[in-house]
């Protein structure tokens, strides 16, 4: 049974750092991407980051260029999205997502987590 398991949110305050993580099982991921993916309230679920499996190719979106970074430990079959710079507008629920990456850049993952909450205050 796949499974993606997030971690690492909660509330702070703007300027503040969190460090998110997805636990990956079930099956390889070696030749997907693992993306992260958010949805605020009332708003439509948005592309954050990802990175390709095996070879670490990033991607970000503009909103989060310089503040945020994806990265992976193969070893611990783990995902991490590093936010920085925290900013209210961050609020939302974040998810993690395996799949192809052309299919996680327009929000098709095959595989997705339960997610977490991350509160912003200003």
């Amino acid at each position: 049974q796949v499974q993606l398991v997030e971690s690492g949110g909660g509330l702070v305050q703007a300027g503040d750092s969190l460090r998110l993580s997805c636990a990956a099982s079930g099956r390889s991921f070696s030749m997907y991407g693992m993306g992260w993916f958010r949805q605020a309230p009332g708003k439509e679920r948005e592309f954050v980051a990802q990175i390709t499996w095996n070879d670490g190719i990033l991607d970000y979106a503009d909103s989060v260029k310089g503040r945020f970074t994806i990265s992976r430990d193969s070893a611990k079959n783990t995902v991490y999205l590093q936010m920085n710079s925290l900013k209210p507008e961050d609020t939302a629920v974040y998810y993690c997502a395996a799949g192809q990456t052309w299919a996680l850049r327009i929000g098709r993952g095959e595989y997705w987590g339960q997610g977490t909450q991350v509160s912003v205050s200003s």
